[in-house]
């Protein structure tokens, strides 16, 4: 079973293992943004969440931050799930707490940008009602309208 919860310091180095595992599996050099080097700064402090996707072993296996823009503009951030648990439905209750939050506070459109060479994210938002708005530079924006 997977628990969603936010962010928690004691559980920093799993979720940079987390992070740094996902980005080698998809092909990309692991590296560390300054963001996720202090949680609290980035997210909470601004009023934003970070949540973990915690296994019933107690591993971080997936992670979502989000990144409030304007009054009604909300970025995913840092969406990543482990390879292995991948497929379990991991990402889409991430993306359910976050739509949540951004429902409690009166967001109403979600944002995220992601590479060309990022296959599975480009069919997992659009299936979860996300539109494509822009492709530039070999990024896709794209957009959900909560409702």
């Amino acid at each position: 079973m997977i628990e969603i919860l936010p962010f928690e310091a004691a559980r920093r180095d799993d979720a940079i293992f987390c992070l740094l595992t996902a980005q080698n599996h998809l092909g990309r050099i692991p590296k560390l943004n300054e963001d996720l080097l202090d949680i609290k700064k980035f997210y909470f402090d601004k009023g934003d969440m970070f949540w973990l996707a915690v296994s019933d072993a107690d591993r971080v296996v997936g992670m979502l931050g989000t990144q409030t823009v304007a009054p009604s503009d909300m970025w995913l951030k840092r969406l990543y799930i482990l390879p292995d648990f991948k497929r379990n439905g991991i990402a889409s209750s991430l993306l359910s707490v976050a739509e949540i939050f951004a429902h409690s506070r009166n967001i109403t459109k979600i944002h995220t940008r992601f590479a060309d060479d990022y296959k599975e994210a480009h069919f997992f938002y659009l299936a979860r009602g996300f539109q494509p708005c822009e492709h530039e530079n070999g990024l896709h924006h794209f957009v959900k309208i909560l409702v």
